[in-house]
């Protein structure tokens, strides 16, 4: 699973980062960046919640 934030929709509310840490931070402007892009097994359902509940829809899953 890879994901990827739109930094044009992204608002920095920070939920991402609040539901998966390991993958999504909070860059120097304050906006989130997926971060590795490429999301471990292991916390794909953490990421999907993530995705779920950006405010902005900035967040997606990509091929």
């Amino acid at each position: 699973m890879k994901v990827t934030v739109d930094e044009d929709r992204c608002a920095g509310h920070g939920m991402c980062l609040t539901l998966c840490p390991e993958v999504f931070e909070l860059n120097d402007d304050g906006w989130a960046v997926a971060n590795p892009e490429e999301v471990p097994a292991e916390l794909e359902s953490a990421a999907r919640e993530a995705i779920d509940n950006c405010p902005e829809r900035a967040i997606r899953e990509i091929d």
